[in-house]
Parts: C-alpha cells; sequence; structure tokens
C-alpha cells in the first residue's frame, strides 16, 4: 500500500523559509510526476507546484517565483522549498501524484505565516 508522509510544516513569521519534504512509498517513484497541493478550511485541495519524471516544474501563479519543487528519485523524496512566504500562503500541504497517478492522501504537514 502507498504510504505518503510529509513533513517539515511550522510556524514561520511572513518573509520567512520553510521546506517541506515528502516521502512516498512507491516502487514506481521515479516514473511518477508529482505534485505540492494545499488546502485550507472551506476550500479545494489545490495544486501549487508539480514536477515531472523529467524534472520540469510548473507552479501556480500565486507561489511562482518564491516556491521551488524538486525531487530525489533515488530516496524517493519530493521537496518544496518555500521563501518569502506570505499569509495566505497558510495551510496544509499534501504531497500526490499528479494527472492519473493518484495515491490516498497523507496526514499533510501544516504550514501557518504569521504577520
Amino acid at each position: 500500500q502507498v504510504q505518503l508522509v510529509e513533513s517539515g510544516g511550522g510556524l514561520v513569521q511572513a518573509g520567512g523559509s520553510l521546506r517541506l519534504s515528502c516521502a512516498a512509498s512507491i516502487s514506481i517513484f521515479s516514473i511518477i510526476p508529482w505534485g505540492w497541493y494545499r488546502q485550507v478550511p472551506g476550500k479545494e485541495r489545490a495544486l501549487v507546484a508539480g514536477i515531472t519524471r523529467g524534472g520540469s516544474t510548473n507552479y501556480a501563479d500565486s507561489v511562482k517565483g518564491r516556491f521551488t519543487i524538486s525531487r530525489d528519485n533515488a530516496e524517493k523524496m519530493v521537496y518544496l522549498q518555500m521563501n518569502s512566504l506570505k499569509l495566505e500562503d497558510t495551510a496544509v500541504y499534501y504531497c500526490n501524484g499528479m494527472m492519473a497517478y493518484s495515491y490516498p492522501w497523507g496526514q499533510g504537514t501544516q504550514v501557518t505565516v504569521s504577520s
């Protein structure tokens, strides 16, 4: 059974940085396009960053230039470097595959940005 375990969230002041990590227990990790998603109460989960099997990346306009997604196929890890954090980045962050690759959601990691 696939398990996704996110970590690295916390409380940070606006303008600060955090690095999120996602450990994925799946044998075909390297061929999966991975994404980081976030959800705030009352809203649907939304994709904020994605990375293809080849390493191409894409970002939501709201995080472009501030967030960087990366992957380590050997360690089966996906990362999200978040810089210049804003109050509106406060959310629970999740990783999962993209497109046809969707797995049971992990517990997510809470990111809270304070003023």
